[in-house]
């Protein structure tokens, strides 16, 4: 690996990835990576890492892209995440370009030189909220300011999660919520992960204020909701393993390879998706991008998620951001028969991809083991919530690893309590180290002729989007960052938002906000409009539309 131009985003995250995969380097940072070819004198694959158009930093990306308008829609307003989200998205989608230029390269295709800009990165870790601002129906749920985490008696902040409405029910009745309360409460907590808020009833969050914390654990106990305490910085700092995000294991040795020249670096293979909800369905649909085939595999009558409003031509736009373009097969994967037919069809394909609850899989005859039996040059890539590295962890879904890993201090400055992000941060970024882990998988069988065990998790995703906070405390510094940082400020009639630690000019608020920029602009200063309705971003033409009519974001990297 060799690195060379000026500092781009995330320079040292794919410095590290590539050197957990095995690649050996100069080091130096920079903003365009190589990596030699394997076959002598065959060239290099290059990654160009940029900012985008009329950004500069991970703060006026956030700004334009729409991530600093999702995630303040718990506070009612714009507020910046205190990590690095957009340019830890483009790291990795930076090593995913360079694992399928080899790829390519070794399947006998065009070695393309890639750009990745954090601003196609940040509209990729928005698309399904993009894709609801455009659809031809409102919501399901409110957009207003609220939301977890709850406070105990005793001041302890905590994360609930059930997907049950009858453990939802259970748990607050236990607590002496009122019915009514309850009722009004399931709607916007079960569809936080796709509005980015949740409204509750006041009266939830008193009835949580007057519980001393054994009772709210009896209560999720008892009801079979469970509940996590938020986690510090400090404390995952000190139990973290160093283990990378994902792990590869080589079984058999029976895959021949392919030499016939390829259009794109996954043309010609066949992605077996299992997945509910954003990370596997995300990771899939960027192998998609790549060039594979895509099968889903869904439940008979097809996945209910298909339905889940707002809608675009009858088909929801979440759903559509993360598979359109996927070929779908209804499988009952609790019939024999059908479970027959999956094996059938994994022994043609190249990758079977799920995020199946833990212990699913292997219940089912449907692990590892089992599809490498029918096919010993797989790639069997399992993206989970804990990667069992956490013993006794709680539920894993976005909010409570986020809860558990620290997260909750780490996306908030100083003098903001911690919470954890209500836009689905993990999930999106899980899907994106998946996809990573399935490239460095099928180029490893590629080399080696061996198929290969592919393991990622949403607290892998934790672990590489917290990393500069946990070595901040390691050091016993602050892991958070200070009073207002990346907090954007108010003009007459919008938002603003300063590359970090920018001086802070006087209050904008008599001005308009193009009388603010201009103001700014003209002392040097490369301020940008926060983007506070994604609607706007809809007319930029960077947005597309697809056959449903539903907005598609540009895909993240760019060949040539």
């Amino acid at each position: 690996m060799e690195t060379s131009g000026p500092p781009g985003p995330a320079d040292g995250l794919v410095a590290e990835h590539l050197r957990l995969l095995g690649a050996t380097g100069d080091g130096r940072p920079g903003g365009r990576f190589a990596l030699a070819g394997r076959q002598s004198g065959s060239g290099a694959v290059t990654a160009r890492t940029t900012w985008g158009d009329g950004v500069v930093d991970e703060a006026t990306v956030q700004a334009a892209t729409g991530i600093m308008a999702v995630h303040g829609r718990r506070d009612g307003g714009p507020r910046g995440l205190a990590v690095d989200y957009a340019g830890t998205a483009t790291g990795v989608l930076t090593v995913q370009a360079l694992l399928a230029g080899l790829l390519a390269q070794a399947r006998g295709g065009r070695v393309p030189d890639a750009e990745v800009s954090a601003e196609r990165a940040g509209l990729l870790t928005v698309s399904q909220y993009l894709a609801a601002a455009g659809a031809e129906e409102g919501e399901a749920a409110e957009l207003a300011p609220g939301g977890p985490p709850f406070t105990a008696a005793d001041g302890t902040l905590f994360e609930l999660e059930t997907l049950d409405p009858g453990a939802w029910a259970a748990f607050w009745r236990a607590l002496g919520a009122p019915e009514e309360a309850i009722r009004r409460g399931w709607r916007p907590f079960q569809f936080r992960y796709a509005t980015a808020c949740a409204p509750f009833p006041p009266v939830l969050h008193e009835i949580v204020r007057a519980s001393p914390w054994e009772r709210v654990r009896e209560a999720a106990d008892g009801s079979g909701a469970d509940v996590c305490p938020l986690s510090s910085l400090a404390r995952r700092a000190a139990e973290y393993d160093g283990a990378p995000p994902w792990e590869l294991a080589a079984h058999g040795a029976s895959y021949a390879g392919t030499t016939a020249p390829v259009d794109a670096p996954l043309a010609g293979l066949t992605v077996l998706e299992a997945g509910r909800r954003i990370q596997a369905p995300l990771a899939a649909h960027l192998l998609g991008l790549l060039g594979a085939e895509v099968v889903r595999i869904e439940p008979p009558g097809g996945d209910p998620l298909r339905g889940m409003p707002p809608a675009c031509s009858g088909i929801s736009a979440r759903w559509l951001a993360l598979n359109r373009g996927k070929k779908a097969v209804e499988v009952d994967i609790k019939s024999a028969a059908d479970r027959e037919r999956l094996y059938e069809m994994a022994a043609q394909a190249d990758v079977f991809l799920h995020n199946w609850a833990p212990g699913k899989a292997a219940q089912l005859g449907l692990d590892h083991e089992h599809l490498a039996a029918a096919n010993p040059a797989l790639v069997y890539a399992y993206t989970s919530g804990w990667a069992d590295r956490l013993p006794g962890a709680p539920m894993g879904t976005d909010f409570m690893v986020q809860a558990r890993t620290g997260v909750g201090e780490a996306v908030r400055p100083a003098d903001e309590p911690p919470a954890p992000s209500l836009m689905t941060l993990l999930d999106v970024l899980g899907g994106l180290l998946g996809a990573e882990a399935v490239l460095a998988g099928l180029l490893l069988r590629e080399r080696t002729g061996c198929g290969v065990r592919v393991d990622s998790s949403l607290l892998g995703a934790a672990d590489v989007l917290t990393a500069p906070a946990r070595a901040r405390a390691v050091q016993g510094l602050d892991p958070r960052q200070p009073a207002g940082f990346r907090r954007p400020l108010p003009t007459g009639d919008g938002w603003i938002a300063l590359p970090d630690h920018a001086a802070i000019p006087h209050d904008l608020r008599a001005l308009s906000t193009g009388q603010a920029l201009e103001q700014l602009r003209g002392r040097g200063l490369a301020a940008v409009p926060v983007v506070t309705d994604l609607a706007d971003l809809l007319s930029t033409g960077s947005i597309s539309r697809d056959a449903h009519g539903a907005p598609a974001v540009p895909d993240p990297w760019s060949f040539a």
